[in-house]
């Protein structure tokens, strides 16, 4: 799930969020994730996108078998839609290449979580700047590491220690595993 502790609760309409998902459907990162997605066999239907009322503090999420949502309850500008699609894609992704990804698995929600913020520009300096993080040197892997606990603290089936462990025995192989990129983005 993507969060965005920074953010306010006010968002947008559902019609104004299903309107910004169209257009990001469009970006060259979209556009780029989605044919890589067909090119691996999992079919990425009309409506595998949509805006909902999530009426929880996150941007959006992925569920397995129905696709992705995004929060329009918390979504306000066009980057903020762009943001969880691309990070959402990315957890799409990998279940789509790995039919064995268990999502109550910590070490597997961890990997998707550090491919997704380390290749979606989660962690982008601008971005942590925004969210009250300025750190010069090392900012990336840092908020990539945060943003992998928050996530993975939530799911019911990762205690703190499970999803701190499952993170550092991961972290090497999914940090640098780039796919479908030839590096990180």
């Amino acid at each position: 799930m993507e969060e965005e502790s920074y953010k306010k609760s006010e968002g947008c309409t559902i019609k104004e969020c299903q309107d910004m998902i169209q257009r990001s459907l469009r970006t060259p990162m979209v556009k780029f994730l989605m044919e890589h997605m067909e090119k691996t066999g999992c079919k990425v239907g009309d409506n595998f996108i949509k805006a909902v009322n999530c009426n929880r503090k996150m941007g959006g999420g992925y569920v397995r078998g129905e696709g992705i949502v995004v929060c329009s309850d918390q979504v306000k500008i066009q980057d903020d839609v762009n943001q969880v699609v691309i990070h959402e894609l990315i957890h799409a992704y990998d279940e789509c290449r790995a039919s064995n990804l268990d999502w109550t698995n910590c070490a597997h929600h961890a990997c998707s979580e550090i491919r997704a913020g380390h290749l979606s520009g989660d962690c982008h300096y601008k971005r942590e700047f925004l969210r009250g993080f300025m750190k010069i040197r090392g900012h990336e892997q840092d908020c990539v590491r945060r943003r992998v606990m928050k996530s993975v603290i939530a799911n019911p089936y990762c205690s703190e220690t499970a999803a701190k462990d499952a993170m550092e025995a991961v972290w090497d192989i999914c940090y640098n595993d780039t796919k479908p990129f030839d590096r990180a983005p």
